[in-house]
């Protein structure tokens, strides 16, 4: 377990981890592999469950306080995870920042702990059609998430407004999915809703930072990842992930 830790966190290579270990290289990755998916298995239901409606008001009353933006449950946001190119895959895992990749998709609190991740999407897809496609993505086009109902805004009376969600401007505007105006010809007020939008939403970017720098794997540039193909990588992608959810993390476990 030592070593499955090692590699994730310090992003060494396999060759470093067989002459600290005096283990097999490919025992090396199967164990790293295994490990991985066995983690997710086990800690996924209990760090990553759906919130329920009091723990939504809590990530709400979060982001009224350290963002001063209320009634928002979440932020929202994907980032490129590179790979090796998979044999005949043609385009689709090639990006517009021009490497292969896989997206991760996270929605985010106010403390900088993922509440949903979605690993896999190929890298040529657009945030908002991973979203879209999710199963977190669904289940709040449907409002299946237990959100709170809609609430007056601290200093009005009316109208109730309903718990969103903040994305940057690659995302679908929604009745729980809120962002930013255009850029064009903004009037003063709106300049102020989008600051406010966007404090809000770097949340989850600063999490992914955190997470990376946790985790050095993750920083590995694809040259350096030839051992492990896409379908691997999400493993070992989600295994860090659910060392940065909050149960995690308020455990202080490595």
């Amino acid at each position: 377990m030592n070593f499955v830790y090692r590699y994730l966190a310090t992003g060494q290579s396999l060759a470093s981890i067989h002459f600290a270990f005096l283990i097999g290289k490919s025992t090396a990755s199967l164990i790293i592999r295994e490990t991985c998916v066995a983690l997710w298995d086990v800690l996924k239901s209990e760090v990553m469950s759906q919130p329920t409606t009091a723990e939504w008001l809590d990530i709400a009353d979060g982001y009224l306080r350290t963002c001063n933006f209320p009634n928002c449950v979440g932020a929202i946001d994907g980032k490129h995870i590179r790979v090796v190119k998979p044999i005949r895959s043609g385009s689709r895992y090639y990006n517009y920042k021009n490497y292969f990749s896989v997206v991760l998709m996270a929605v985010s609190d106010a403390n900088y702990c993922f509440r949903y991740i979605d690993v896999g999407a190929y890298g040529s897809s657009s945030d908002s059609a991973v979203f879209g496609h999710s199963t977190f993505g669904r289940l709040l086009a449907s409002n299946s998430l237990q959100l709170p109902a809609p609430q007056l805004l601290p200093g009005t009376t009316f109208p109730a407004m309903p718990y969103v969600f903040v994305a940057d401007e690659a995302f679908a505007l929604g009745a729980n999915m809120m962002r930013p105006y255009s850029s064009r010809g903004l009037t003063t007020e709106r300049r102020v809703f989008n600051y406010r939008l966007t404090r809000a939403q770097r949340e989850v970017e600063c999490a992914f930072g955190i997470l990376a720098n946790k985790w050095r794997f993750l920083q590995r540039s694809g040259l350096q990842r030839t051992r492990y193909q896409a379908a691997t990588l999400i493993q070992l992608d989600t295994c860090t992930c659910i060392h940065h959810a909050p149960l995690m993390l308020h455990k202080c476990l490595p």
